[in-house]
């Protein structure tokens, strides 16, 4: 599934870790719930929450973009390699 996530236009989904996972790869996101646990990828403006209502569905994939900032907000992926070399450094010393 990641590969289909990693290179779409777009995800319309009403999973919750599919909404992160979309903000992981830089995929514009529509969310058809009332709510979502994952806010700061709304307020980053790559998440978008319209419940059930087909016309708002509609228009937020016709608005959607991919051009907005994108922050490290859950993380780069890299804390593995930071925990090894941390802990190297410090069994070396």
């Amino acid at each position: 599934m990641p590969m289909l996530e990693q290179n779409a236009k777009a995800i319309l989904t009403d999973s919750g870790g599919m909404q992160k996972e979309a903000y992981f790869f830089g995929v514009p996101c529509v969310t058809m719930r009332t709510e979502t646990e994952w806010v700061e990828t709304v307020e980053m403006g790559w998440n978008v929450v319209v419940g059930e209502d087909r016309g708002k569905i509609v228009e937020a994939v016709r608005c959607l973009k991919s051009d907005n900032p994108r922050p490290e907000l859950y993380g780069n992926g890299k804390a593995a390699e930071k925990i090894i070399q941390h802990l190297t450094a410090y069994l070396l010393t």
